[in-house]
């Protein structure tokens, strides 16, 4: 099946040769720019941040830019596309064979990947046949059961507050459309099941991928969040402002705050186990002005510190 091929590079406003860090703040960026709870335009928004963090889902991860590099610099974003052969894993728009010898071609739409994506990257299969359970009827040319698979992008609001997304399953002759509930405090990984939308009687799997966020990396139910930190705001102790899925909340940070040093604020995860995790880094200018000089001088004269005592 021929797709669109995606310029996951052109999406996120980098060079092929960006480096890792350099690929993670343009997301940071754009994902800010585009997140739909911040956008005017929420509909656009909304396609753009699913582009983008398909785009870093593809280049922040090493294996899956190696792969992605393979095809070449020659495409054009938009260009008509067909994975070479052996290139594509179990993705969307693989044929499968049926009990009749007919080809069954499955293509998953409402799930936040493009159809690019689900033919490099995708992890739609089927059970029956490939070790899974594959039933078939009494009847000698019955069509077998057959479960197959997906992923599905799901946001971290989404994944704290529970939500209803409309997935369709395109085959050869027909589509059908589902509504899928997400639940809330659901984790990267998880599978939704849901009975009998497979093949034949088979169940329809839809595996959990939370998209990236520009402020926020996952541990289970747990958000953290790093924070950083003037290296007064560390000696003395501060107030400060830290965002979180409902808003921002001001915690307190401790006098003598030592850098990566992890404060919890309990209740801002993922569903009701989970938290937020603070995670401070203290940051020291680089850059000082003469009189900012000589005040570090005194402190440095003043001070009986030595970390390395």
């Amino acid at each position: 099946m021929s797709v669109q091929y995606k310029d996951y590079y052109q999406s996120l406003g980098v060079a092929r040769t960006a480096s890792a860090d350099e690929i993670k703040k343009s997301f940071r960026k754009l994902a800010r720019e585009f997140h739909p709870d911040v956008a005017k335009d929420k509909k656009k928004a909304e396609e753009k941040f699913k582009e983008i963090n398909e785009a870093y889902e593809v280049l922040s991860d090493s294996d899956k830019r190696k792969k992605y590099d393979e095809l070449g610099a020659n495409w054009k974003s938009g260009a008509e596309f067909r994975p070479p052969p052996g290139h594509g894993g179990f993705g969307s728009g693989q044929t499968f064979r049926g009990g009749r010898g007919d080809g069954v071609e499955f293509e998953f739409g409402g799930t936040g990947f493009s159809d690019f994506f689900e033919q490099m990257f995708g992890a739609q299969r089927r059970a029956g046949g490939f070790g899974g359970r594959g039933r078939f009827a009494d009847e000698e040319m019955a069509e077998p059961s057959r479960d197959i698979e997906g992923d599905i992008l799901v946001t971290l609001e989404e994944a704290k507050r529970g939500s209803v997304r409309t997935v369709t399953v395109r085959r050869e002759n027909r589509t059908d459309s589902h509504q899928v509930k997400i639940p809330a405090g659901i984790t990267e990984g998880q599978k939704l099941r849901i009975a009998g939308r497979g093949e034949g009687g088979g169940d329809l799997y839809l595996r959990i991928r939370l998209a990236k966020h520009p402020d926020f990396e996952v541990d289970g139910h747990n958000l953290i969040y790093e924070l950083e930190l003037a290296p007064w705001e560390a000696a003395l102790g501060a107030e400060i402002s830290v965002p979180t899925l409902d808003g921002k909340v001001n915690i307190k940070i401790p006098a003598g705050t030592a850098s990566g040093q992890k404060l919890r604020v309990r209740g801002r995860g993922l569903g009701k186990a989970g938290d937020l995790i603070v995670a401070t880094k203290i940051v020291v200018p680089g850059k000082i002005s003469e009189a900012q000089k000589k005040l570090w001088e005194q402190l440095a004269k003043e001070s009986k510190f030595n970390p390395r005592d």
